[in-house]
């Protein structure tokens, strides 16, 4: 079976320039074009839908069945509960099966603090920085059980990683879940796919293929630079905080028994610029570069 899944867009107008009408479209032509039983994202879809509530919408009303995923952005401007309804999520974690796979999207948007868990809400993601990346306790339970009892193989999606150091803060909790699932019953999870840290990069772990999949839009810098045309920088706010990719990057994923095939794409940066072009690092705590690709790949596991 075959799926479209991106990551990042941050439609969010006047203030970032990446995920416009245009990038909406090239990615449902491209899922389209290639059959795909349906288009999910990793995450940051929008900093809030009831900001762009026709965005929104164009997406979920795809003739292609569409998800969502959410990520520490999607609830910037629009309050938690109000983001699941008009992203038609059931809650921050469900899953769906297709083609006898199970999809499972995780939701590690929560604080722990003063031994509570909170989500994300209303830019709640700003205040307490070292307490973020969480899946609480009840939602590990969920996971758990969702995995054993589905009807084939199992693909994963959370926004921040389960791979990374710098990822879900209680990862090594959710990589057990994942391990002894599949040492009870080969191949119970095949895939783990996370968007939130804008990098390109595949990593085989413990027989489990971990896609740490690229923003489709740009990379953040937290120095800003001045290498983009002043008026441009006038009327996209955030613009001199990134570099920019000039296409909607992202994959087509093909499953065939325990076989994954990814098919990325390349672009290019906007205007030449990229990190080296700034005063930032050129890589990331995990030591991965700024590329503006998702790459291929043809990966049989076991």
């Amino acid at each position: 079976m075959k799926f479209s899944v991106f990551a990042d867009l941050h439609h969010y107008p006047g203030v970032f320039m990446g995920g416009t009408d245009e990038d909406l479209a090239f990615i449902r032509k491209r899922a389209e074009d290639e059959n795909c039983a349906f288009i999910i994202h990793a995450g940051d879809f929008s900093h809030g839908p009831t900001l762009v509530p026709e965005y929104v919408e164009k997406y979920n009303n795809f003739r292609i069945p569409t998800y969502h995923c959410l990520g520490n952005h999607d609830s910037d401007h629009t309050p938690y509960g109000e983001t699941l309804r008009r992203y038609r999520m059931p809650d921050g974690h469900y899953f769906f099966d297709n083609g006898g796979y199970r999809f499972i999207v995780c939701d590690p948007n929560y604080y722990y603090v003063n031994g509570e868990y909170i989500h994300y809400d209303m830019g709640n993601y700003y205040k307490f920085g070292a307490y973020r990346d969480y899946m609480p306790p009840e939602q590990l339970d969920w996971l758990r059980e969702t995995i054993d009892t589905a009807p084939g193989p199992c693909i994963l999606f959370s926004h921040a990683s389960f791979e990374r150091d710098d990822g879900v803060q209680n990862r090594e909790e959710v990589l057990k879940i994942i391990n002894e699932a599949n040492r009870k019953k080969p191949h119970s999870v095949l895939m783990c796919i996370n968007g939130h840290h804008h990098r390109d990069f595949i990593r085989i772990l413990d027989g489990v293929c971990y896609f740490d999949l690229n923003s489709a839009s740009y990379d953040w810098v937290e120095k800003k630079h001045d290498n983009y045309p002043k008026e441009l920088c006038e009327e996209i706010r955030l613009l001199s905080n990134t570099v920019v990719y000039n296409d909607p990057i992202h994959a087509i994923i093909t499953l065939e028994g325990t076989t994954i095939t990814i098919e990325g794409m390349e672009s290019s940066m906007f205007m030449g610029i990229n990190r080296e072009h700034t005063e930032n690092p050129i890589y990331d705590r995990a030591g991965r570069p700024v590329t503006p690709t998702v790459q291929s790949a043809k990966i049989t596991l076991g």
